[in-house]
């Protein structure tokens, strides 16, 4: 079953060049048409490939129909990309196009539609072979019209360019389209129409795929675009704001543009003198350094700013970039003048500015820290007790509307426990309010110690406090009460000559996942607490210093 990956190797070889032209290159229209066929070309090996590792006919009916549609789109992909290619984009208006894609697009509907396997039939209820019907006949007959409508487009273009370039270039693609047609035709005769006779060759049309794009991209990058795409550079250098010379190796003026003619007078032909140029200029840098550096390296890029003697107070920026081809040869340099006198003036007059905001920024930062931490502040003290550092009743309460829709949507259980502390009125009476505060104090930081981080301590009110636990089922929640109520009662408070002991009489109400449904939120957090405040008071009633668990 080695042949199988024949399509696979070069799927990914598509694939790599498919990579390379987005990676290595910047995407203009006529890269994007040819992105968008090269991806119609690798869908064919890809599920070429597909169809031989899965035995389930239903599997290989869909990896075939994406080929299929694939090989379907290849003609008009083609046509529409020789119309970039030869520079008669414009032409493909929207009727136009839709007439060449029309004949493609009614064959592919009859390779998935299949009326009566018209189109194509399983052998054995296997689609690894298959028969080929009347349908199947029509969309290569299609497919070879349209290439040969492309060929005949190709050698129109080939006898109308006078440009080598853009000659080299069609020639290119048409051997890659005389390459795709060939394997095509191959791929039939040798893989459909003598199949009884003949071993079958795997990746036929998948090979000719492959290599006529390599034909594609060597047209595109090797040979340069159209030039159209000159005229339109040349335009733009002409037009230009910023003054450009372009000079060879040696130094001799091979293009200059009209935003030059401000800082120096070059006409093309004769040698650009540097030195010339720096003389009765007052350099904002090291001129020397910078000659230097011009006539001693000439691989390397340079700026400098300077004044124009006749004009004070003009600025003016000169660029010195190398031009290299691909053995980074020096073939000239790229010198380009910008007039930087405004800038310049923006900048003097933003320094000036920016020294008065930079004080006033000091000032604001130190009266932003400030109101930050004042914003701190009122935030915790909007959502905590001030004595206990618990949250409060409000917090507690908006918090609880949003937890218990969750815990409905997800079926999570949860407890909640309302204790308050024992004989707190007799305490109070007897040693005093400061007493009292360190009690509920003291009383809130044991518990807090017993808690999980997602557990919720809020202050319901004097000296009862609420313990919201999620995720928390029966069993756990009546261990985690026991546990509290006997670490609060370990708990000894000093109250001068005297020490105070502490308990807590506490009611537990527990929802399992599977009881919880209800419409208002806020209603039933009502039943809820209803049900935890019953239970406290069976454990009051019962002799305090007790766990009641609610119903």
């Amino acid at each position: 079953m080695g042949y199988q990956w024949t399509d696979f190797t070069l799927f990914v070889l598509l694939f790599i060049l498919f990579v390379s032209v987005i990676a290595f290159n910047r995407i203009t229209q006529t890269h994007k048409v040819y992105l968008a066929f090269h991806f119609i070309m690798m869908l064919w090996p890809l599920g070429q490939f597909a169809i031989k590792m899965t035995d389930f006919p239903e599997i290989q009916l869909l990896f075939i129909n994406m080929s299929f549609v694939a090989m379907g789109m290849l003609g008009p992909g083609w046509l529409i990309f020789v119309f970039f290619l030869t520079g008669r984009a414009a032409q493909l208006k929207a009727g136009r196009l839709l007439v060449y894609i029309l004949p493609a697009a009614l064959c592919v509907v009859g390779a998935l539609w299949n009326p009566n396997e018209l189109f194509m039939s399983p052998i054995s209820g296997n689609y690894l072979n298959r028969l080929y019907g009347p349908l199947f006949w029509m969309l290569v007959l299609i497919q070879f019209a349209y290439f040969f409508t492309a060929l005949m487009n190709m050698f129109h273009s080939l006898k109308t360019v006078s440009s080598v370039n853009q000659r080299k270039q069609l020639a290119t693609a048409l051997i890659g389209m005389f390459v795709l047609t060939g394997f095509g035709l191959l791929d039939v005769l040798i893989n459909v129409l003598l199949a009884q006779w003949l071993p079958v060759i795997p990746g036929l049309l998948a090979l000719g795929i492959l290599l006529s794009d390599v034909c594609f991209v060597i047209a595109i990058y090797r040979f340069g675009m159209f030039d159209i795409l000159s005229m339109a550079q040349r335009d733009i250098f002409e037009h230009m704001t910023t003054g450009i010379i372009v000079v060879d190796e040696n130094g001799k003026v091979l293009e200059v543009n009209r935003a030059a003619s401000p800082f120096v007078q070059s006409v093309k032909g004769e040698n650009f003198e540097m030195e010339k140029l720096l003389a009765p200029l007052q350099a904002q840098g090291e001129v020397y350094e910078f000659l230097y550096r011009y006539n001693h390296h000439p691989y390397e890029k340079m700026q400098m700013e300077f004044s124009l003697h006749e004009s004070a107070g003009r600025h003016v920026s000169i660029q010195i970039s190398p031009v290299l081809d691909n053995r980074k040869t020096l073939l000239g340099r790229i010198i380009t003048f910008h007039d930087v006198t405004e800038l310049r003036k923006l900048v003097v007059e933003m320094n000036r500015k920016n020294e008065a905001l930079h004080e006033r920024n000091l000032e604001l930062i130190t009266i932003q820290e400030e109101l930050f931490r004042v914003n701190q502040k009122l935030e915790q003290m909007a959502v905590t007790d001030g004595l206990t550092g618990c949250f409060n009743r409000r917090y507690l309460m908006q918090q609880l509307e949003h937890e218990v829709l969750l815990n409905m949507r997800y079926q999570i259980p949860f407890a909640i426990f309302l204790f308050d502390i024992d004989h707190f009125k007799q305490i109070n009476d007897r040693f005093g309010h400061l007493v009292g505060d360190e009690v509920i104090r003291s009383t809130a930081d044991i518990v807090r110690t017993k808690l999980r981080r997602t557990d919720i301590l809020a202050r319901y009110g004097g000296e009862e406090f609420t313990i919201y636990l999620p995720h928390t089922n029966r069993e756990q929640a009546e261990l985690l009460a026991e546990r509290i109520m006997l670490a609060v009662g370990e708990n000894w408070v000093d109250a001068g000559s005297e020490r105070v002991r502490v308990t807590i009489s506490m009611g537990v109400l527990s929802e399992s996942s599977e009881d919880l449904n209800f419409d208002d939120p806020k209603e039933y957090l009502r039943e809820v607490f209803s049900g935890a405040d019953s239970a406290l008071y069976k454990a009051k009633d019962g002799g305090r210093n007790r766990v009641v668990m609610a119903r």
